[in-house]
């Protein structure tokens, strides 16, 4: 007797990760783990974050004003690029006048 129906779930081989799959290394701690370690520590700093997270509808401040981080983040970049190129001309210039 033959059904139409297909055949059920056919087991398969486990299959062996390796261990750095199994056991991954740790997330780095980062100055950002940190305070967030130091604020889930107090209880008033935790209840403040929600707060604010609760008065914010919990969405970040860059997804509420796309725009206006867009600019200041192309500013911001422009400023650092110019100072970094500012200065490396700069040190050149002191090592090939040799005054430094």
């Amino acid at each position: 007797m033959t059904t139409d129906r297909p055949p059920g779930h056919e087991h398969r081989a486990r299959v062996d990760l390796p261990d750095w799959m199994r056991h991954p290394t740790p997330q780095r701690r980062t100055p950002a783990r940190y305070v967030d370690d130091l604020i889930e520590g107090w209880p008033a700093l935790r209840a403040a974050r929600r707060a604010v997270w609760h008065w914010r509808g919990r969405r970040r401040w860059s997804e509420s004003h796309p725009h206006l981080v867009a600019v200041l983040s192309f500013v911001v970049a422009a400023a650092l690029g110019t100072a970094l190129v500012t200065g490396t001309y700069y040190l050149l210039a002191l090592a090939t006048s040799g005054d430094y």
